[in-house]
C-alpha cells in the first residue's frame, strides 16, 4: 500500500509539471490575442490533416514508431524549468519528428502532445491556439525549411544531413521559438523588453545546444539503424557514390 501510494502521487506530481509545460497560461495575454491566433492555427492544422501521408502509417511498425515518438515527446517535454509564467524551458524535438515524418504528421503528432497538456488544464483551451503556433507551427516550418535549404543548396552528403538539418536545425528551432515568444510577449505587453532580454534569452541559448546535441544524436541512430523510419533520408542521394 505504501508504494502504491508513492507511485500514485509521483504519477500526479509528473502529469502535473508535465502540464505545465505549455509555454503561455491562459491568464497571460488579453482574450483578443488568442481569438486571433484561433484561425492560423486552425488552417495550418486543417492543412496538415489533409496533406499528410497517412498511408505511411497504415504500416503498423511506421504507427509504433510515431506513437512512440508522441510519448517520447512527452516526457521531454515534463523535463523543464521556469523562470515565470510563459517562460518555460523544455527540448522540443520537432526537428525530429519532422525529419521523421514530414511536417504534417509532425505538425499533427505535436498536436496531440499539446492537446493532452491543455486537457489536464494547465494553461486552459483559449490559450492552445497560440501555444500550438509558436511551439508547433514555428518550429516545424523552422525545420522544413533548413530541410529544404540544405538539400537544394547544400552537397548531397550524410554529413550535411546530420549537421545542418538535424544538429544546426534543431538548434535553429529552439532559438526561432523563443525569438517568436518574446516577440509575442513584447507586443503585448506581457514582460519589459529589458526582463526578457536578461533572464530569457540567454537560456534559450543554453538550451540551444542541449536541442541540437540530442536531435543529432537521434537522427545519427536512425539513420544508421533504422533508415526506414526517416522519410526524408534517402540512400541514393546521401550514401550512394559517396
Amino acid at each position: 500500500m505504501a508504494w502504491s501510494g508513492i507511485c500514485s502521487r509521483w504519477c500526479r506530481n509528473w502529469w502535473r509539471n508535465w502540464a505545465e509545460c505549455v509555454n503561455f497560461p491562459s491568464e497571460l495575454f488579453p482574450g483578443s490575442w488568442y481569438a486571433v491566433a484561433l484561425l492560423p492555427w486552425l488552417a495550418m492544422f486543417g492543412w496538415a490533416v489533409r496533406r499528410a501521408p497517412w498511408k505511411r502509417l497504415g504500416e503498423s511498425s511506421q504507427l509504433h514508431v510515431w506513437l512512440a515518438m508522441i510519448v517520447t515527446l512527452m516526457l521531454l517535454w515534463s523535463m523543464k524549468a521556469g523562470v515565470q509564467p510563459g517562460l518555460d524551458f523544455h527540448l522540443v524535438g520537432a526537428t525530429v519528428m519532422t525529419l521523421a515524418f514530414g511536417p504534417q504528421l509532425a505538425i499533427v503528432g505535436l498536436s496531440v502532445v499539446l492537446a493532452a497538456a491543455t486537457f489536464n488544464g494547465a494553461a486552459g483551451w483559449s490559450a492552445y491556439a497560440l501555444n500550438a503556433l509558436v511551439m508547433i507551427v514555428v518550429p516545424v516550418l523552422t525545420s522544413h525549411a533548413i530541410l529544404r535549404f540544405s538539400e537544394r543548396r547544400l552537397p548531397n552528403h550524410l554529413f550535411v544531413y546530420l549537421f545542418v538539418a538535424a544538429f544546426l536545425g534543431a538548434s535553429a528551432v529552439v532559438m526561432t521559438m523563443g525569438m517568436t515568444s518574446i516577440a509575442v510577449m513584447l507586443a503585448a505587453g506581457v514582460y519589459p523588453a529589458e526582463y526578457l532580454f536578461s533572464q530569457y534569452l540567454p537560456y534559450m541559448l543554453l538550451l540551444c545546444f542541449s536541442e541540437g546535441w540530442l536531435s543529432g544524436m537521434a537522427m545519427t541512430l536512425m539513420v544508421i539503424y533504422k533508415p526506414e523510419w526517416v522519410a526524408t533520408f534517402d540512400d541514393s542521394r546521401y550514401l550512394l557514390n559517396k
